[in-house]
């Protein structure tokens, strides 16, 4: 069983390297399941209603939904992990500044510097020692986490936190400055000190709107 209740089951051999390659996603991920050896000699009825079309290994099977062929499998773990930066880091992030209490702010800073401990963990396994997540070149969770670089600098701006600092999470410390580097970056992601700006006007807003409420 995976954590939070959803089941996962894959269908491989031990032998195949299309198999292993998926068994490394979610070793990287630190997803549990259940490793169903298959004899390609002697398909199980499972592996053909799975994949009736190539019945092949491997595949996947979240929740009874099967996910078949090994490059879309770990494009689907890179996906959990883009689904986690929005979930889990971003949302308790936000919170640590917007909470309504000292007590709520304080949770989700709790929540978010944990997020970023796992992160960085990831980053280590899934980079193996290379610039970014996808290795040599920006890859999918790059993008999906990249999305973040410039918040980043204008939360230390506002708040004088740092999300990736180099004593707490130095591999995606350097990371956020190799990421917000790269021209294609440049061309689009805002300036830090306008997203200050923009930051300030909505908590104005926000601290209008909750007066006039009073």
């Amino acid at each position: 069983m995976a954590g939070g209740g959803h089941e996962l089951k894959l269908l491989g051999t031990w032998s195949s390297p299309f198999a292993l390659r998926v068994q490394l996603a979610l070793g990287f991920k630190g997803l549990s399941y259940e490793d169903v050896e298959e004899d390609l000699r002697n398909k199980s009825e499972l592996l053909l209603s799975s994949n009736p079309v190539h019945k092949k290994v491997p595949v996947l099977i979240h929740n009874g939904k099967t996910i078949c062929e090994s490059q879309i499998i770990v494009h689907a773990i890179a996906r959990f992990w883009a689904a986690y930066v929005d979930d889990k880091l971003l949302a308790s992030w936000l919170q640590s500044f917007r909470g309504k209490t000292e007590e709520e702010k304080a949770e989700g800073l709790k929540q978010t510097l944990a997020a970023v401990d796992h992160l960085e963990a990831a980053f280590k396994e899934i980079s193996k020692g290379k610039p970014f997540f996808g290795g040599d070149s920006v890859g999918y969770l790059d993008i999906a986490l990249g999305a973040l670089v410039a918040w980043v600098h204008a939360g230390e701006k506002l708040y004088g936190f740092r999300l990736f600092d180099a004593a707490r999470s130095p591999l995606l410390n350097a990371w956020v400055d190799r990421f917000g580097a790269l021209d294609a970056a440049k061309a689009v992601l805002p300036d830090a000190d306008r997203l200050v700006d923009y930051a300030k006007m909505r908590q104005a807003e926000a601290a209008a709107a909750a007066a006039s409420n009073n």
